[in-house]
């Protein structure tokens, strides 16, 4: 079984997010790049599959020379090889074009995400990705097993959990819980070192067309100053929730 894993290259959530002077775009300046975390859970999976006779795990990222760095961690973390798309990741649409001609021209089984990424959280690409494809979607995975020809994903659903069976070829994206925080691999010497001598095959975009263009950001406004009210007080605490933070 040839399994496809689509990884993003995002901040650190640790990072202090800010953006150009203008707010036209993200600034980049002494960010820590990491893959996304959904995505991790994703690859952790395929690794997992990889146990069977046969399978083999590729990751794919769509992105500039800079995501270098996340893709051979991936590789250190087990997968076979990579495919980076040598072009900036602009929007939902553009990204999925990329996957899926990738996915499509190598012929993998199992197209395998992270159901988005945490930067701009969009959560359009897996779905997009199996339009394109015309492959069976599973959105949300929480549990995934494959059997021959067939899998069968979990789903968290209001009240309760969803199995749905699906023939492969097929596109699942999952989430927290696809498995479990404790057995994300954390790479190895050996594993980074021989991340080194594994293929990363780096290919020219197929499309251009973007349809979603951003027009500008703004940060979270910083928050305000407490107000303390003693307790025998009541008067002046109605008083400024009414006047000034207006929930009344």
């Amino acid at each position: 079984m040839k399994i496809l894993v689509c990884i993003s290259s995002v901040p650190d959530t640790t990072s202090k997010i800010n953006f150009t002077a203008d707010k036209s775009a993200f600034d980049k300046n002494g960010i820590q790049w990491v893959i996304n975390p959904l995505d991790e859970f994703a690859l952790t999976k395929a690794i997992k599959l990889q146990e069977s006779p046969g399978a083999t795990v590729t990751v794919v990222n769509v992105g500039d020379a800079g995501t270098e760095a996340v893709i051979r961690k991936a590789l250190a973390i087990g997968a076979n090889d990579a495919i980076r798309v040598n072009t900036e990741a602009k929007d939902s649409f553009s990204v999925a074009k990329e996957i899926a001609k990738v996915a499509q021209d190598g012929g993998y089984e199992l197209v395998l995400m992270g159901k988005e990424s945490i930067d701009y959280n969009g959560g359009a690409v897996p779905g997009m990705v199996a339009q394109l494809l015309n492959f069976p979607f599973v959105n949300a995975a929480v549990g995934l097993d494959i059997n021959g020809s067939e899998a069968t994903a979990v789903r968290e659903i209001e009240g309760g959990k969803e199995t749905i069976s699906v023939k492969l070829p097929a596109v699942v994206a999952g989430q927290k819980g696809l498995v479990d925080e404790k057995d994300l691999i954390i790479p190895n010497m050996r594993g980074i070192m021989s991340a080194r001598t594994k293929a990363l095959q780096v290919v020219e975009p197929s499309n251009t067309e973007v349809k979603v263009e951003a027009v500008s950001f703004d940060s979270v406004a910083p928050r305000a100053a407490v107000k303390l009210v003693s307790a025998d007080n009541l008067d002046e605490l109605v008083r400024l929730l009414h006047e000034e933070a207006k929930v009344i």
